[in-house]
């Protein structure tokens, strides 16, 4: 979300290096959206490792600083046209892998608007269909429409809505879940700041990480992945990152086993927040 050249002169922030880094040690999404302002630059990276990459992109979202929300949302059949025409065109690429409504509209049913999303694939301009920021309700509502193959939602250890409903929607129609921001948009690589109070949910984090050999940013994610097998769906973790070192670490913390007590540990510190 946050890749830009501006920062291509700093090695560790190269941002096609960024990309390029993680492709080269097997990760395959590669997630963006309009909204970012960087699918030029996403598309530049790929384009000679494009085989290896499954491109994820968004569309619906529109900046709106003035609002009181800094956005708003079109997704009427119309703008969904015209808004995959741009991103492949700014991609440079023939296809996009995984398609996502990035927001719901309060105008335009949600029907109409994954309607028109399924008339890219037909034209073979999209593979596949995700969506985010909805209920368990739209999730349900769409799938007469046309089969959902992603569902990205925010999931990490202090941000746990989607289990609330999105999740069992989602297993019901074997859906993934792509779970964003799963260490808080960084929050949970920070140490404690209230002096290290046993209670305190990143104190409990930090003291894990310790005890294995791991940063706190990769035990969060590491949890995240640990969700899969507990819920029975397809988790993809979506850490995000502008520096190739931490790339690095979130690849790593993939292979990172958390023991059941820290499991349990960990699952304690939404209700202590």
């Amino acid at each position: 979300m946050r890749l830009r050249d501006g920062a291509a002169g700093e090695p560790d922030r190269d941002p096609v290096t960024v990309i390029q880094t993680v492709v080269d040690a097997g990760i395959r999404m590669i997630d963006t959206a309009d909204a970012y302002g960087n699918e030029e630059l996403v598309g530049r990276a790929i384009r000679s490792r494009r085989d290896h990459v499954m491109l994820a992109s968004k569309f619906g979202l529109r900046p709106r600083p003035d609002t009181p929300q800094g956005f708003d949302v079109r997704a009427d059949p119309a703008y969904v046209r015209h808004a995959c025409d741009a991103s492949l065109k700014r991609l440079g690429i023939g296809v996009i892998d995984l398609y996502y409504l990035h927001h719901r509209s309060d105008t335009v049913p949600i029907e109409e608007t994954v309607g028109a999303m399924a008339e890219l694939i037909t034209d073979g301009k999209v593979r596949a269909l995700g969506l985010s920021n909805v209920s368990a309700e739209d999730l349900h509502r769409v799938q007469a429409v046309h089969p959902i193959a992603a569902l990205q939602e925010r999931w990490s250890l202090t941000d746990r809505g989607v289990e609330d409903g999105p999740l069992s929607a989602a297993a019901r129609h074997h859906v993934a879940i792509v779970a964003h921001s799963p260490t808080s948009h960084g929050l949970l690589h920070q140490e404690p700041h209230d002096g290290g109070a046993t209670a305190h949910p990143q104190a409990i984090l930090a003291r894990i990480a310790r005890q294995l050999r791991a940063t706190p940013g990769q035990v969060a994610l590491a949890w995240v992945h640990h969700r899969e097998p507990i819920h029975g769906l397809r988790v993809i973790p979506l850490p995000g990152t502008t520096r190739i070192s931490h790339a690095r670490a979130n690849i790593a913390a993939a292979d990172l086993e958390l023991p059941e007590e820290a499991l349990q540990q960990l699952d304690t510190m939404h209700a202590r927040r």
